[in-house]
């Protein structure tokens, strides 16, 4: 290194405390520094110190596109680190995360000066920086997974990174619109997720709201005026609330925190959009949280509370006793208020609260003497989650069949079962007895055979439902199915039965490939059942070298024998009657999501439950890993039969409300010779309407005349097609 140690100054003789104090940039740094000093023992702000005096030389010359200082950005990401209460080192990267890429010193020079855990932990977070993406389905498989594979490593470069996306949005005004909502939309769709699914509920909460105040600018503003003015009419009604619950627990004598809980901006949007609630619906709703210092009063609470207001039917959740996949606990509950009044009440303890807002990052979080607090529920969940993660990439062939696995894992609806002996397993939506068997051990995933559910046989393929007691049954000499890779949705069974086959022997893998081809085209031997030349165009269409791989792609659930059953129908383009050619006469579907009609682009997906499904191209539902070789079939519109067919297409229209504007859109939809097959409406804001409806058509040219028609209708804003 040599010369060039000098571009960080050494300052002999002075305290790390005077050093900070000698740069102009101190009075940006001291808020922080009060924040740190409330949790960190003395030697690390010594440390953190030092670390903002040689963060703010590097970057002495640089300044962010509002014309302030650029230290000012570092010290905003430290400071969301330090409102996690996270570990010095934590601080210090945060402080660093960008002296690597942006200034002239290196990453030697960085492990010299503060070791080589901060080092790692900066990198991280600079491979990350150069990470970037579209949105979560058109995300480079590679450099994502190398962002989950930098979080295995040390999770703490991805806390800095949510850090460092949550200042960034904070302070996206300065941009052009357009890279605002391509950047919003990256984090609401990536980055949301991640801190989701690691239980931070603050930075999660805040992105979102920042994200919809940038995507939907216009909507974020009413709604936000409309959540002001429903609160002040409400003061009222919230303080004899809590006024009731205070008083019942002083007569308990048990002592608690008592807060109304204010409903967030994005949450009130999804609910509307969703569940398709008017505001006043969601905001009549009346939130509270009761914070206790112990378990045990959580419970003898909710009683004082059932025994206040009236409880409401199916309106009890127990997230303690089996908490959220991300480690949340608390207990929920519903209740009616005075005068009918709707109140959900959430009863946690201190820990849990502090759980719910930070998560796995109160893992690093500093005791008031220094030692480390391990947060049980968050980060166990965490660490198992990560010990997937990398059992996942061990065993994934490709990129993108890792990312398409941790996709799983991001976005899970959960669903709770039993053992016979009463343990509680957390499954997503969706899990089969296979997918519990593997949530077991791997082994009672392995050998399993069957699965009892509560006391009755239930087929391995089939999704369990909440509540229901599961129990595998076994044999030492069973093994896994490559067939479960279609029904199993957990990516630790995924990646079991993966492994398993991967470990086969090739002779094995092609066994079991033939046969299940076999049995798809109900033939004893393909090899002289089908003519040489046929064998050789399914080896070209399919990318094999010989029919033993294709045998082993079978195997490995790589390529679905569906596919290849359709390839070798010799009748597959006798089909003339159907609206759709070239799906070798197996029955299709349209897709609801992109509605296809005559004149669009399309393409046959083989979806592993539902069949054939026809999709258009352009749909936004089908990744990119669904459209090779043995899982999609081009096809083509047959029009001379589509031409005495109506089809079904969505349009979404943005209407200022009036009398009779949508009597005049029915007429509208009629005189351009369409019918209405389904409408449904939803409250933008306080003038204007979102009115979904599905159309019956001919073709493209038949809706863009309906399409035309709806336009000329007074006070209709905008109109498009749903795809």
């Amino acid at each position: 290194m040599g010369e060039d140690t000098c571009l960080i100054p050494k300052c002999e003789g002075k305290t790390p405390l005077e050093q900070a104090l000698s740069s102009p940039n101190f009075r940006y740094y001291e808020h922080m520094r009060a924040l740190l000093c409330s949790y960190l023992p003395e030697v690390a702000i010594e440390l953190i110190d030092r670390t903002f005096f040689v963060a703010d030389f590097a970057h002495k010359e640089q300044k962010r596109a509002s014309g302030e200082p650029y230290i000012i950005h570092p010290i905003a990401v430290a400071t969301v680190i330090a409102q996690m209460h996270l570990d010095v080192e934590s601080v210090q990267a945060a402080l660093l995360h960008d002296v690597v890429e942006d200034t002239q010193i290196t990453a030697a020079m960085l492990e010299q000066e503060f070791g080589p855990t901060v080092n790692e932990i900066v990198d991280g977070v600079t491979k990350l920086d150069k990470l970037r993406f579209h949105d979560y389905k058109e995300a480079q498989m590679e450099n994502f997974r190398k962002m989950i594979l930098a979080m295995t490593k040390d999770i703490r470069v991805i806390l800095i990174k949510l850090a460092d996306r949550t200042h960034n949005m904070r302070t996206l005004g300065a941009l052009r619109p357009d890279k605002r909502v391509r950047i919003a939309k990256e984090t609401l769709e990536v980055f949301v997720p991640i801190a989701n699914r690691l239980g931070i509920s603050d930075i999660r909460a805040e992105l979102e709201e920042l994200c919809m105040a940038s995507i939907y600018p216009m909507r974020y503003r009413v709604l936000k005026a409309a959540v002001t003015r429903a609160r002040n009419n409400r003061k009222e009604v919230v303080s004899n609330i809590l006024e009731a619950i205070k008083a019942r627990l002083k007569e308990a004598n048990i002592e608690a925190k008592v807060s109304g809980r204010e409903k967030r901006l994005y949450s009130i949007y999804r609910k509307m959009v969703n569940k398709e609630l008017q505001f006043r619906e969601i905001m009549d709703v009346y939130g509270f949280r009761i914070i206790l210092k112990d378990v045990d009063s959580c419970y003898r609470v909710l009683g004082q509370m059932h025994n206040l207001f009236r409880p409401r039917p199916n309106g009890f959740k127990d997230y303690i006793a089996i908490p959220k996949l991300n480690g949340y606990q608390s207990l929920h509950t519903s209740l009616v208020g005075p005068h009918g009044v709707p109140i959900e009440i959430q009863i946690r303890t201190e820990m849990m609260d502090q759980m719910a807002a930070r998560g796995v990052a109160a893992h690093w979080a500093y005791k008031e003497n220094g030692s480390k607090s391990v947060s049980t529920a968050s980060q166990k969940n965490a660490q198992s989650w990560i010990k997937d993660l990398i059992d996942l990439q061990q065993s994934a062939g490709s990129s993108m069949e890792f990312v398409e696995d941790v996709k799983t894992d991001l976005f899970p609806d959960s669903i709770f079962v039993f053992t016979p002996d009463g343990m509680i397993y957390n499954l997503p939506q969706g899990a089969t007895p296979v997918d519990f068997a593997y949530a077991l051990h791997s082994e009672i995933g392995n050998h399993c055979v069957g699965a009892r559910v509560n006391h009755r046989a239930f087929p391995l393929s089939r999704g369990l439902e909440s509540g229901q007691s599961v129990e595998i049954v076994t044999s030492p000499v069973a093994t896994p199915n490559a067939i479960w890779l279609s029904t199993v949705v957990t990516s630790r069974a995924r990646s079991s039965i993966r492994q398993y086959l991967k470990g086969l022997r090739s002779q094995e893998c092609q066994l079991i490939g033939r046969r299940l081809l076999n049995n798809a085209l109900r033939i004893k031997n393909i090899e002289t059942s089908l003519s040489k030349e046929t064998i050789e165009n399914i080896l070209t269409n399919f990318k094999e070298q010989d029919l033993n791989s294709l045998y082993t792609d079978i195997a490995m659930g790589n390529i679905l024998t569906v596919a290849v059953a359709k390839f070798l129908d010799p009748h597959t383009h006798n089909h003339l009657e159907l609206p759709v050619k070239g799906t070798g006469g197996m029955p299709f579907t349209f897709a609801q999501c992109c509605m296809p009609i005559p004149g669009d682009d399309i393409i046959a997906h083989i979806a592993q439950e539902r069949g054939v499904v026809i999709h258009t191209k352009s749909c936004k539902n089908l990744r990119q890993s669904e459209l090779g070789p043995g899982k999609s079939l081009n096809v083509t519109w047959n029009y001379a039969v589509t031409s005495n067919m109506d089809f079904k297409a969505g349009l979404q229209i943005d209407i200022e409300n009036r009398q009779g504007i949508v009597s005049e859109i029915s007429n509208a939809v009629d005189i351009a010779g369409s019918r209405i097959e389904s409408i449904n409406s939803d409250l933008l804001d306080e003038k204007t309407f979102k009115i979904n409806l599905v159309v019956s058509v001919h073709d493209r040219d038949h809706l863009s005349s309906v399409i035309k028609r709806i336009k000329a209708v007074p006070n209709v804003l905008t109109i498009y097609r749903r795809k």
